[in-house]
């Protein structure tokens, strides 16, 4: 019996997927839940298992967009699993007796062959380099002898000035569905909000100072390390709590504000950029939120991040500085109203009590649709992050550092 093998809805909203990757060949004996093929939806690579045992037949190419639904490759569930596998057509091929080896025939009397010299275009060549107004002696010909075929002239392009030494090769590759997602999403955002960036700058020396003295205790205790995203999240989240409308959205003509705080974070998989979600900040504490980090970033490093962990989110925290960005605008991740962009530190001289001292300085920016945040409002959220960051152990630990990071 062939058992017709259809594509399974990845999540809500999605009604396509791509064949990123067929695992097996077609032909192939499968078993029953094996990786069969790589898909990509516009929000995650997934595996697609195969529903049972038998010979496959791929009913789909790499690179084409198949509907929710759509039979992709047929399973022959009668069909016995060959015996022996590889081993055994190896040993075959060993068994099989070598061919007697024939005689060459006498080589046959050489034809007076035409030449060309190096160069010389055939008439269809010809006729297609001078449609494009390129002169042959700028051309190699790949043809016998040199001579300028017409899949040359085809291929040849326009001098631009005087070439250089280097190769001057091209590459075309097609996108990943969730890459061409990404930009679709990317340029929505910028055509369809009204879009404004604030800065700040926030010295880093208290963080500093805290991660120096409890961060060894930290990962002893909790086995993730005490990083800059906990102190950012949980800085976000009471900002959030003071201006909700930063985490708000528009729906039509009304705008949605939430009593939860989900982060988004965005990270680098091998796929490209990634957003999952964190659920509940506001219920989660360092550890909480360091675990979850470090979770999810596996999960999108070894491709493994599932729709809806990157479904949702009201805010999101996108990190330049890891590639050593001092300062950006980060775009909107609709339908979100804001983003926070983190960037590289640098020591800066800075003013201090009237004083020049050097201090370990990040440039902050957070984007915001003008349409329902005003610039007082985003400012001030800005403000009270920055607040947060310079003073973790009254705003972010209730003045009790080893209770906050439950050590």
């Amino acid at each position: 019996m062939a058992l017709e093998m259809k594509v399974p809805s990845p999540g809500e909203s999605i009604t396509e997927v791509e064949i990123a990757q067929w695992l097996v060949e077609d032909g192939d004996y499968v078993e029953k839940d094996q990786a069969i093929a790589e898909v990509d939806s516009d929000k995650a690579t997934l595996e697609l298992p195969a529903e049972a045992s038998g010979i496959i037949t791929l009913k789909a190419e790499e690179g084409d967009e198949v509907a929710v639904g759509e039979v992709v490759c047929l399973i022959d569930t009668d069909a016995e699993k060959p015996a022996g596998g590889e081993t055994e057509k190896e040993e075959k091929k060993e068994e099989e007796p070598k061919k007697e080896e024939q005689k060459p025939d006498p080589a046959p009397a050489k034809k007076e062959e035409k030449t060309y010299a190096s160069g010389t275009p055939s008439p269809a060549a010809k006729k297609q380099l001078d449609e494009k107004g390129i002169d042959p002696s700028t051309v190699s010909g790949t043809g016998k002898s040199g001579r300028i075929t017409k899949e040359d002239a085809v291929k040849a392009k326009p001098a631009m000035g005087t070439p250089g030494l280097g190769s001057r090769g091209e590459k075309r590759q097609r996108m990943s569905m969730m890459r061409r997602k990404t930009a679709e999403r990317l340029v929505q955002s910028t055509n369809e909000t009204a879009m404004l960036t604030t800065f700040n700058e926030v010295d880093m020396s208290p963080i500093f100072e805290l991660r120096n003295k409890y961060k060894e205790k930290f990962r002893a205790k909790h086995g993730v390390n005490l990083g800059f995203m906990s102190f950012f999240t949980l800085a976000c989240v009471r900002a959030l709590e003071i201006y909700p409308s930063v985490g708000a959205m528009i729906d039509g003509k009304e705008m949605i504000t939430f009593d939860f705080a989900d982060i988004s974070i965005a990270v680098s998989g091998p796929r490209g950029l990634m957003v999952p979600v964190i659920r509940n900040a506001e219920n989660l504490s360092f550890r909480g939120v360091e675990s979850e980090v470090k979770r999810l970033a596996v999960k999108a490093r070894d491709g493994k991040l599932s729709v809806d962990e990157m479904t949702g989110g009201n805010f999101t925290i996108t990190n330049g500085g890891v590639f050593g960005s001092m300062l950006s605008t980060p775009i909107i991740n609709p339908p979100q109203s804001a983003i926070l962009g983190m960037h590289n530190i640098v020591e800066r001289p800075v003013a201090i009590d009237g004083k020049v001292e050097i201090r370990p300085i990040m440039f902050v920016a957070l984007s915001y649709d003008h349409r329902i945040i005003d610039g007082k409002e985003s400012v001030s959220f800005l403000v009270e992050v920055k607040n947060a960051l310079e003073n973790p152990e009254e705003l972010l630990m209730d003045g009790d550092i080893e209770k906050a990071l439950e050590l």
